[in-house]
This record gives C-alpha cells, structure tokens and sequence, in this order.
C-alpha cells in the first residue's frame, strides 16, 4: 500500500465506525448534551395539556350559536388553560352548547352543556363543571368520602386547614363542595379558582 493510501483508509475507517456507533453513543460521550436531552421532571411534564376538550358545532351556526362558542370557548380555554397549569390532572372532555340545558352541567363522562343564559359562559362555571367530569358529586369516590356531609380524604382536609386555620373542613352536599367549590359566580377570585384546582387535585388523590 502506498504512503498516500495510508491516510485515506484510516480516515475512512474512522468515519465507518462513527456512523456505527450512531446518535446515541456520541450523545452519551457529551455530558451537556445528555443532560439537554434528560427527560423533564414529572411536575414539567404536568404543566403540558393533560385536560383536552372540544366544542361540537353546528355546520351552519345561527347568530346565536356563534356568539354562545365564542363565549363558551373564552370560558373553556381560561379554565382548562388553569386546570393544566396548577395540577397533573387529566380528562378529554366534550363541550356542548344546548339552549334548553337551564345553567350549565358537567358529566362524569367528560361532557358539559351550556345553556343559553350567557352569564354562566365564564371561567368560574368551567372550573366547576370540569370539576364534576373528574368526579366531584359524580363518583363512587366522593360518595364514599364526602357523603356524610364532610370531606373526609386526608389530603383535601389537610390542604383546606392550611388554607383557612386549622378549624377549616370541606362541606359537601347535593354533588357539590365549599370553600372553594365555586358555586356561585361571587366566589370567583384569581385565589379562590386556583385553590379550587388545588382542591380538586387533593381529592383526586384521596380517591375520589
């Protein structure tokens, strides 16, 4: 073999082997690539959509439907937007606009309809219906853990002292829960939605 061949096979022989030894093991010779493609940590992993929903549409929407999913979808995007972004939580949930539904209500088959009365189309009223599509007033679990009139899951009870002194419970009646149930549209704060989210989270892992 001649000198200038030398080279030239050992070049070729060094780019063989790297194709070889593919992506993985180069990734695995740099640390700070490794470390860039580590996989997120399980609260960053949470914050992306684990709540998904859609809205049912007509095909040739009247007026009325058109400004009712518009309100719908403000209220829908805040809501689940907040849900995501507070909690691990997850539901593929199906929206409906039906006029004759008399407020709005939430199913634990991942369905809510809103009526037509256009001041339940908020967050507030999203918050609590997606609530009801996890299981608060829907599940075995909360009549197991809340038929009594009272929460009684430790970690839902333990959160709700730490938000109100240690005499604070969960009361519970008719499906629905308070503080923080969101019930009614004066409760509603920036507060008061995230501890509900918070809440709601906090039963999930008592069993709800």
């Amino acid at each position: 073999m001649s000198p200038r061949k030398a080279p030239r096979k050992a070049l070729m022989a060094a780019l063989t082997a790297a194709l070889l030894a593919g992506p993985a093991v180069a990734q695995a010779a740099t640390p700070q690539t490794a470390s860039q493609a580590a996989p997120a940590p399980a609260r960053e992993r949470a914050a992306a959509a684990t709540i998904t929903w859609s809205l049912v549409r007509a095909s040739n929407p009247t007026e009325d439907q058109r400004t009712a999913y518009d309100a719908i979808t403000r209220a829908m995007n805040a809501a689940v937007a907040r849900y995501n972004n507070l909690s691990d939580l997850g539901k593929t949930i199906t929206v409906r606009y039906e006029p004759g539904v008399p407020t709005a209500d939430g199913n634990i088959n991942g369905t809510i309809r809103f009526g037509s009365n256009r001041s339940y189309m908020t967050e507030r009223t999203a918050l609590h219906e997606i609530a009801h599509t996890i299981g608060v007033g829907t599940s075995s679990g909360w009549s197991r853990l809340g038929g009594s009139g009272t929460w009684t899951g430790g970690q839902a009870t333990a959160l709700v002292k730490q938000y109100d002194g240690s005499g604070a419970k969960i009361s519970t009646g008719g499906g629905h829960f308070w503080p923080y149930g969101l019930n009614f549209e004066n409760e509603m704060s920036n507060t008061a939605a995230d501890r509900h989210v918070h809440l709601v989270a906090a039963m999930v892992r008592d069993g709800l």
